[in-house]
């Protein structure tokens, strides 16, 4: 039995320790697993610290896909996931293994699972787009995009430059607003079983807190100083990673490393609230508190129970 199983829900839940949880028992019971990585900043090389990637020699010797796969530099795009991902799950399945999608990322998680389509895009139209939103700021875009397609506004942060960009672009493209173009969940490609990890806010607010303060002492200053010097604010799509950005102002100077800090933490903590809208609703997530026993045997039994693995 091969049926994939994406864990998904909240940054800080404790999705990646439970995916090596769960690999070490499909291994004890014959089919062994395999991760296929759905956090977008994790794809990029270098962006360790800030994305609380496991190194190597903590994945317990588990195969993980779509780890390192992009320069900073590089922009990450959702059809190009959507591609190398499908092939790593369908290899995994082949090989008679379990692929475990994992990450916060909805739109990725989607894109693996789901028989769906992006809107196409035009260089020429996107080249504008993208000298305005330089001459204009972003800002200015955002209004603009307020007028044109007020849903997408509220829903698109007006310091996003580029999903403002898209936006725009699409809402050109198409003559519809840019929500009408976003898949819908429910039109499965796989037989998977989605596990959503969330905890009480009051913990989780204590974690990021925590974590942000474990990525600062564990070298996110020097990290994100090295990813600079190797091109990360031009970056369009890693320069604002969380933690990643508010870390860049500080070695700008535009912030002290305790305001750095502050930023990050609001930041996550918006994340969050991001993700649990995104993926409350699917109906096909089965939510579990990540704080609950045996969330093994209970995953497990989600997907179908010990007989199918």
């Amino acid at each position: 039995m091969t049926r994939p199983i994406a864990l998904v829900g909240p940054t800080a839940t404790g999705k990646s320790d439970l995916a090596l949880d769960l690999a070490e028992e499909l291994a004890r019971r014959g089919s062994g697993a395999e991760v296929v990585n759905a956090d977008a900043m994790q794809l990029y090389r270098g962006m360790d610290v800030g994305t609380a990637k496991l190194p190597p020699d903590a994945r317990r010797g588990v195969p993980h896909h779509l780890l390192d796969v992009l320069d900073v530099t590089d922009t990450a795009t959702v059809a190009a996931y959507q591609r190398d991902a499908r092939a790593a799950v369908d290899a995994i399945r082949a090989r008679g293994r379990v692929p475990l999608v994992v990450g916060g990322s909805g739109l990725y998680v989607q894109a693996v699972l789901d028989d769906l389509e992006f809107p196409g895009t035009d260089p020429v139209l996107r080249a504008r787009l993208d000298a305005e939103l330089v001459e204009a700021g972003p800002a200015a875009m955002h209004a603009r995009l307020a007028a044109r397609d007020p849903d997408a506004a509220r829903d698109i942060l007006a310091s996003n430059g580029r999903r403002i960009v898209r936006a725009l672009e699409v809402v050109e493209l198409t003559g519809r607003p840019f929500a009408a173009s976003l898949p819908v969940p429910g039109t499965p490609r796989h037989d998977a079983v989605l596990v959503g990890l969330d905890r009480d806010t009051a913990v989780l607010d204590e974690r990021i807190a925590a974590r942000v303060d474990v990525m600062l002492a564990g070298g996110l200053v020097d990290e994100v100083a090295g990813l600079a010097a190797r091109g990360l604010r031009e970056g369009a799509t890693a320069s604002r990673a969380v933690g990643y950005r508010e870390v860049l102002e500080h070695l700008d100077g535009r912030i002290d490393l305790d305001e750095a800090r502050r930023r990050t933490v609001v930041a996550t903590r918006r994340l969050v609230r991001r993700q649990r809208s995104w993926f409350r609703r699917d109906a096909r997530v089965h939510w579990l508190d990540a704080a609950a026993p045996d969330l093994v045997v209970t995953v497990l039994g989600v997907a179908g129970g010990a007989s199918r693995f």
